[in-house]
């Protein structure tokens, strides 16, 4: 695999511009250029770059708005809808975020529904900027079905992503973003592109049999993380991001999709709770107490910490020369 250099600023005007050449305007291209952008920042490879061929697709196909217009609503003082107007999901939050920080810091906690919104980023952007502003936040976005649940050898869940932050004195948020799948499809499609293999349990063949080939389970599904445990709580985000929000559940999704490469429309749940309210005692003394006790023992990594380690350098970033061509070639008349 050969790779090229390039700065972040570089990232985002290749990002940018092939997303304004695709039919976004030039807001809509800046908050996806930025969470792709920072995704390369802080080394998640699988939502940055990578995802900018499938982010041009659906513009073109036309199954994303490029002009999308997304429009908030509160439903009550803790209950927010943002519909994203068949846009992208980055949009949505900037239109969003701010407004949902300001109700939960009033009222304790609020909520944040969001419809008709195609989510192709990470999930650590929305829960990470809400921790940032003091709050504890919770996230959850259902996907394509690629997932067969416990027992069974047929895809039906999404690979249904859940991400968690929580405040810190004085420091970034502590953060994690995980598929309930044993592996991110985005990493599974890199691992197949880059010729390597995956570890066992990550996935079944078409046929349903065992297989540590990524270009195998990509023909055939994944498998949830901690067998009937892991399957459960794709089921809650089934639930949380399509039927509690008001949209669909993760087959329906496929069923409107055109196919493109890109993001099906769906839905995303957001929760954010103010510990300054909720809390009856010092809760920052004894999270951090609890983080310090963590921290100290031996092999573990908090989360995010390689993600901020990353963030530190500021140097330019080594990209896949190959999907760089994939993207340029997006750039040219016809």
């Amino acid at each position: 695999m050969t790779t090229s250099s390039l700065t972040l600023d570089e990232i985002y005007a290749l990002a940018h511009e092939a997303l304004l050449n695709a039919g976004a305007n030039t807001e809509h291209a800046d908050a996806v250029a930025d969470v792709v952008t920072r995704a390369e920042r802080d080394g998640s490879h699988s939502h940055g770059l990578f995802r900018i061929p499938g982010y041009v697709a659906s513009l073109r196909s036309g199954k994303v708005k490029g002009d999308a217009d997304p429009t908030l609503s509160k439903r009550s003082p803790v209950v927010l809808h943002c519909d994203g107007d068949l846009g992208y999901a980055p949009l949505a939050h900037r239109r969003s975020l701010t407004a949902l920080a300001e109700a939960a810091k009033e009222n304790g906690l609020a909520t944040l529904s969001l419809t008709r919104t195609h989510h192709f980023a990470a999930l650590w952007p929305e829960t990470e900027t809400l921790g940032q502003h003091g709050l504890v936040a919770m996230a959850c976005v259902s996907y394509m079905p690629s997932v067969a649940p416990y027992g069974a050898s047929q895809a039906l869940y999404g690979t249904n992503p859940f991400s968690f932050a929580w405040p810190r004195a004085g420091g970034t948020p502590l953060v994690f973003d995980m598929a309930t799948a044993s592996m991110a499809m985005g990493d599974v499609q890199i691992a197949a592109r880059d010729g390597h293999e995956v570890p066992p349990g990550t996935g079944l063949n078409a046929d349903g049999g065992p297989t540590t080939d990524p270009k195998e389970i990509i023909k055939g599904v994944l498998l949830p993380f901690g067998g009937y445990k892991g399957s459960h709580i794709a089921m809650m985000i089934e639930l949380l991001a399509g039927p509690l929000v008001g949209e669909t559940a993760s087959y329906a999704s496929r069923s409107r999709d055109s196919g493109d490469g890109g993001p099906p429309q769906g839905g995303e749940f957001i929760l954010a709770m103010n510990p300054d309210m909720l809390s009856g005692a010092d809760w920052q003394a004894e999270s951090e107490a609890f983080l310090a006790k963590l921290g100290a023992l031996e092999g573990v990594r908090l989360p995010a910490e390689r993600r901020y380690a990353n963030r530190e350098n500021t140097g330019p970033r080594e990209i896949n020369s190959d999907l760089l061509e994939k993207i340029r070639a997006t750039l040219s008349p016809g």
